[in-house]
């Protein structure tokens, strides 16, 4: 059995950004990625990052991928990609699997950077080939150049439909339509603008109401909703697609925070189910932390920021204080508060708060 002082589970943003700093400060850091390439959802986002220049604005998330993955290789992280942790035992004890072996890693301190699985959407016929996950969608053609077909019913108008919706455009895909079931537009209406530019039509108080097929996706209906959620009887149209793509949302993945004994609050504003965690992304069990979206679903850069968190304060936890670390801590808690200012944090703040009082 392998043993390491810090384990992070996840390569993604937010998970690199806390193996950087953790070892950066002098821990032994053991990075875990079921990829074979490290990044996470930014090897498939070719679009530019809002903010400031400290939070990468400007920078494509590709291109964001490739500058902490290099400033991981600077530092001393063993990396174990191309392997799946299956399971959290006594001891703090990681059990791996790869497509050859299962062997285990002791830790002293774990880091959950485990991101999000895509939620799904109850319809007739949800099950046809040609109905996607938006980020699988993205993948198929921003990693590995793969367009899945040539017509497009975007369901979902946050800023993953709208990005994905635009990208999907410069592959060559028809993009239909974007319907959307609230009766405004959920994403940044830069990202709204665009689509609206190239005369693509985004129908609020609209869903999908079943997918038509047989062996594959040939078609949708549409239909309107009223202030309930209710269908609009006979607002049913019939759309001509080949591909069907859900962006209705994420839900963080805590199953090894599950099995670790964490305390878990049900919070609809983070996404799901998280594990409670104190500002420095500690749980109630005191040697583990999490950062990114399985502690509440967010954007890329607060993901950074909360990894910065989590590799400094796991670093803490085992070796004490130090001036560095304190001022990493001390610096990101702030570059946080200051990033959640915003009209669109306003649903995770409201869940933050309520995740604090959960343990009161």
């Amino acid at each position: 059995m392998k043993t390491t002082e810090i384990a992070v589970i996840g390569g993604g943003p937010a998970g690199l950004s806390a193996a950087i700093v953790a070892s950066r400060l002098g821990a032994q850091v053991t990075l875990i990625d079921d990829n074979q390439r490290p990044g996470g959802q930014l090897i498939k986002q070719t679009h530019k990052f809002f903010g400031d220049k400290t939070h990468y604005c400007g920078t494509r998330g590709i291109d964001i991928a490739a500058i902490l993955a290099n400033e991981l290789k600077l530092t001393t992280t063993e990396v174990v990609s191309g392997t799946s942790v299956i399971g959290f035992y006594p001891g703090s004890v990681l059990a791996l699997a790869d497509r050859k072996r299962f062997f285990k890693l002791s830790c002293k301190s774990l880091i959950v950077a485990t991101g999000a699985a895509e939620n799904n959407l109850l319809f007739p016929n949800n099950d046809l080939p040609g109905v996607y996950g938006a980020g699988a969608v993205q993948t198929l053609v921003n990693v590995y150049g793969v367009r899945p077909g040539k017509r497009v019913l975007m369901v979902g108008s946050g800023n993953i439909g709208l990005i994905v919706s635009y990208q999907l455009i410069q592959a060559g895909i028809r993009v239909v339509a974007v319907v959307e079931a609230l009766p405004r537009i959920g994403g940044y209406n830069v990202h709204a603008a665009k689509l609206a530019r190239l005369g693509i039509p985004i129908l609020t108080s609209h869903t999908i109401k079943s997918a038509i097929g047989r062996e594959y996706v040939t078609g949708a209906i549409v239909c309107k909703l009223d202030r309930k959620f209710h269908p609009v009887k006979n607002s049913e149209h019939r759309v001509k697609v080949d591909i069907i793509c859900l962006a209705v949302g994420l839900t963080p993945l805590t199953e090894i925070l599950w099995q670790a004994g964490c305390h878990m609050v049900y919070i609809p504003e983070l996404g799901g189910h998280v594990a409670w965690h104190n500002e420095t992304m500690q749980t109630n069990q005191k040697n583990i932390y999490v950062a990114g979206d399985v502690s509440g679903i967010e954007e890329a850069s607060t993901a950074m920021l909360e990894g910065r968190l989590a590799g400094a304060s796991a670093f803490e936890y085992l070796r004490g204080k130090s001036k560095e670390s304190r001022m990493i801590i001390n610096e990101t808690r702030t570059e946080l508060r200051a990033i959640r200012q915003g009209p669109f944090s306003r649903r995770v703040v409201r869940g933050k708060k309520k995740l604090a009082k959960s343990l009161l």
